[in-house]
């Protein structure tokens, strides 16, 4: 458990470019707080001892803002920036080193019971406001656009753009930059893609109707 706070204190300064030590990060990164306190309610979870685990993450949600349910599975170095309003359900699993930013839902889309939130893969990014709602899996490298609502399977090292998400692929690479609004629409490049194909068609009839 030690090992992985330790990673969570790295990847907060390694995300966060106005951390300025890890002693700040520590203390007063409330996204870092929730995570650390989620690891200790996980432990109790994980040892039948779910009373004490659930009390332990309501008192993180009151203190910090983010809801972790303590049944959650997390990776080693998540790093939640801001934090205000991020809420991971039960059956969330996390893999390595992913970065989620404020206003951040990763649930369920019923009262169906089982495995009923999503799966994120290593390195994934899920921008602010974002919502991932169902039992599916963001792949390795995948990033979530600010505002973006994500009902199905993300591949890996794709971006989801737009309510609902669609895909939009990168070069098939992970980007170095933490930007998570400068995407291309891919409903605007298809608009845009139909519109021309309509003025190429109506120059064919005009010059149809001109013979």
């Amino acid at each position: 458990m030690f090992d992985m706070m330790k990673a969570d204190l790295k990847a907060a300064m390694d995300g966060d470019p106005a951390a300025r030590n890890m002693l700040e990060v520590f203390f007063l990164y409330s996204g870092y707080k929730a995570v650390r306190k989620y690891r200790r309610a996980h432990w109790f979870y994980q040892h039948n001892m779910k009373f004490i685990a659930r009390f332990l993450s309501q008192r993180a949600r009151h203190k910090t803002g983010v809801e972790i349910h303590p049944g959650a599975t997390i990776g080693k170095g998540l790093f939640i920036d801001h934090g205000m309003g991020v809420v991971i359900g039960e059956t969330t699993v996390i893999g390595d080193y992913c970065l989620i930013y404020q206003n951040v839902t990763l649930g369920g889309t019923g009262k169906e019971h089982g495995k009923r939130h999503p799966t994120l893969g290593n390195h994934v990014l899920v921008g602010s406001g974002a919502k991932v709602l169902g039992p599916f899996k963001v792949g390795d490298n995948a990033r979530i656009a600010a505002g973006a609502v994500v009902l199905n399977e993300i591949p890996a090292n794709c971006t989801a753009v737009g309510v609902p998400a669609h895909i939009a692929r990168i070069n098939g690479v992970r980007p170095d930059s933490l930007d998570q609004i400068h995407y291309s629409d891919p409903v605007a490049q298809e608009l845009c893609r139909m519109r021309n194909e309509i003025n190429l068609l109506r120059k064919e009839v005009e010059k149809h109707d001109s013979v």
